[in-house]
């Protein structure tokens, strides 16, 4: 009982945290990072910028989830639809998600971005240009992070009893390597850069894994509530 509590905000904290350290994400939140640390001088200034950043990537996540979550349900023919085909819709969607996680299936998704110059002027006017920078570049979904925030964990969070705070615990694992490599460069860790990125290396098996299981467990669903039902 207290494991099918605390595992969909397990889930929920793992997907943020695998979004943060995938390629596309990750190299947005070291480059904005360094350059906040370039803009500003003061360690302690760099460290609130950065919190800032953090924070409005966190916040945005969280608040976009929640609106997808609420707007759902609250359409009763939707909540009906979702009550009784969930756990049919969840085998393929979480198969797609995996088969996506190991490069098998590819695409290309816009994003949502701002101008080299307006990314300046924000890192330049503190805390509060540092919380929107966050927010934009939370916006400017990569192909992996829009695969882990809409295949996997609205899907996951419509399921769930706790739905609706799944997406803050999404929002908190999106922020966590960044508020480490934050107090890295505060404190003046030089080698906290190269260290860092080296992530990138173990996100690459981190991923790999994830999507194994996501296909295993989408075979389940598709085995216990579409084929079992079928025959």
């Amino acid at each position: 009982m207290i494991l099918q509590i605390i595992l969909p905000f397990v889930s929920a904290l793992w997907l943020g945290i695998l979004t943060s350290i995938s390629p596309c994400p990750l190299a947005t939140n070291i480059a904005a990072v360094s350059f906040l640390s370039k803009k500003i001088n003061h360690p302690k200034l760099v460290l609130q910028s950065s919190i800032a950043y953090t924070a409005g990537r966190m916040l945005t996540y969280a608040a976009l989830g929640v609106v997808i979550i609420t707007s759902l349900a609250s359409v009763p023919v939707t909540a009906n639809f979702l009550q009784k085909y969930m756990n049919k819709i969840l085998g393929p969607v979480l198969l797609i998600v995996g088969l996506f996680l190991l490069d098998i299936i590819k695409m290309n998704i816009p994003s949502f971005s701002i101008s080299q110059d307006k990314q300046n002027a924000l890192a330049e006017s503190g805390a509060k240009g540092s919380f929107v920078l966050g927010v934009v570049f939370a916006l400017s979904f990569c192909p992996i992070a829009a695969a882990l925030f809409f295949g996997s964990l609205i899907p996951l969070a419509l399921k769930s009893t706790y739905g609706i705070i799944l997406p803050f615990f999404y929002g908190i694992g999106t922020g966590i390597p960044v508020v480490v490599f934050a107090l890295g460069i505060a404190m003046g860790l030089t080698s906290f850069s190269k260290w860092f990125r080296k992530i990138a290396a173990l996100e690459l098996y981190t991923r790999k894994i994830t999507g194994v299981i996501f296909i295993l467990v989408g075979i389940y669903f598709i085995w216990g509530y579409i084929v079992i039902n079928a025959l």
